[in-house]
């Protein structure tokens, strides 16, 4: 498994690295994301929305637990998923992701310990608060699988 650490001194800072993430991103691309409530899972996910020119406005899928994100500019879907609700990995089979898996760039807020089953390749991204003041985040980004084992975030 490939490790990037990168300390995020805010949220604008956490929208830029989503953008610099969906740089990366291609169809096919799953994401899990693990953090606390607040953590900046959401706005990571509105960063990668924008860098993948997706129609917005980004936000929580808590209540819908889904969201499609058409591309404005011939690019990959995005699929936004909350799996905060879901029992386990039989109640996220349900959402029938893997349909749209292969041409989408998948991202599952909540994910952890349920949507590993999906992709042997993946990127799985642990935001921590940081132990500074405000709201600096620690963002560990863990590339699993062939897809990911040279994985480089690049320049800001």
């Amino acid at each position: 498994m490939n490790v990037i650490s990168v300390t995020v001194p805010t949220a604008e800072d956490m929208r830029d690295l989503g953008v610099r993430l969906a740089g990366l991103l291609r169809p096919g691309d799953l994401v899990v994301l693990t953090g606390e409530l607040g953590a900046g899972k959401t706005t990571l996910t509105q960063g990668i929305g924008e860098g993948l020119k997706v129609r917005g406005p980004v936000t929580s899928p808590t209540f819908v637990i889904a969201r499609v994100h058409p591309s404005l500019c011939g690019g990959p879907p995005l699929v936004h998923v909350d799996a905060y609700r879901l029992g386990g990995f039989a109640e996220l089979d349900d959402l029938d992701l893997d349909a749209s898996l292969d041409e989408s760039v998948t991202i599952i807020e909540w994910g952890e310990g349920l949507a590993e089953g999906l992709s042997d390749d993946r990127l799985e991204v642990i935001i921590s608060r940081g132990d500074g003041p405000g709201d600096e985040r620690e963002v560990r980004i863990v590339g699993a699988g062939h897809r990911w084992s040279d994985l480089e975030l690049g320049p800001d």
